[in-house]
């Protein structure tokens, strides 16, 4: 009797402990979806700091942009970050998601990569320069291309810009839609292409050095942190965000990706 008491007793002032700390993590880990590189990186130091809050998380990685929607639609993510708001707006009237965006993270510049040439300017006539085919991105890539003198988009095209829209093509430059994480392995074959910061860094690039040209630092483009509208107003929800968007998370970006990454809160 009076050991089964001293156990009570134990296990009564550590959980005392631990509730006075306020660390009670969950046992079921929250699964966070993320795209491989820097969303993967970051999501990962945001882990440990979660963990100070209790929060449990399990960073499940996708090599694509559709996949990461599908499985938070389906409950087998409790939350992804690794899309922007002209994206997620994209996929929830295509497919009838409902989700809700609770916190912005980061923003990726979009640049323009080549293996053959150092400037647009050394753009020949037809040559082929690749941009993602997803809709957003791709008019992402076209409105850079217009930034630079390019082309010429149809003035209403807006964020949604395709290949169609173009109106004005002095070089007679032909667009090569692929999917985006293709692009950096395609620059072999390409004259030039717009390539997302992600998958520029996933890929060694650096926008800084070695885009040849990159948007500028204003936009709608901020990536952001999404979950399932039934489940913005949980408890998880509101630790996620303060532990993504705290001091030591945008000292860890600054420090490791230096401009190629720029914080969005």
């Amino acid at each position: 009797m009076q050991r089964r008491n001293l156990l009570q007793w134990i296990l009564g002032a550590a959980l005392g402990a631990t509730l006075a700390t306020g660390a009670v993590a969950q046992d079921k880990p929250i699964k966070i979806g993320v795209t491989g590189g820097p969303h993967a990186q970051i999501m990962e130091q945001v882990k440990k700091v979660a963990a100070k809050d209790g929060l449990n998380i399990q960073v499940v990685e996708f090599s694509d942009y559709v996949q990461p929607n599908a499985a938070l639609a389906a409950g087998d993510l409790d939350a992804n970050s690794y899309q922007h708001l002209p994206y997620l707006e994209a996929q929830m009237k295509d497919r009838g998601y409902k989700f809700a965006h609770v916190a912005f993270t980061v923003t990726f510049p979009m640049g323009v990569y080549s293996k053959k040439i150092k400037s647009l300017d050394q753009l020949k006539p037809g040559a082929r320069v690749g941009v993602p085919n997803d809709p957003t991105n791709g008019g992402r890539g076209l409105l850079l291309l217009q930034s630079k003198g390019l082309i010429k988009l149809k003035p209403n095209a807006g964020l949604k810009a395709t290949p169609l829209d173009i109106v004005e093509n002095p070089k007679k430059i032909r667009i090569v839609e692929l999917d985006a994480a293709q692009l950096p392995r395609s620059l072999d074959d390409l004259d030039a292409a717009a390539i997302n910061g992600n998958y520029a860094e996933s890929a060694g690039l650096s926008p800084t050095r070695d885009a040849i040209a990159m948007e500028g630092p204003k936009g709608p483009y901020a990536n952001l942190i999404a979950v399932r509208e039934a489940d913005k107003n949980k408890p998880w929800v509101a630790k996620l965000v303060k532990a993504y968007q705290s001091p030591e998370i945008k000292q860890y970006i600054t420090s490791t990706f230096k401009d190629s990454v720029i914080t969005a809160w």
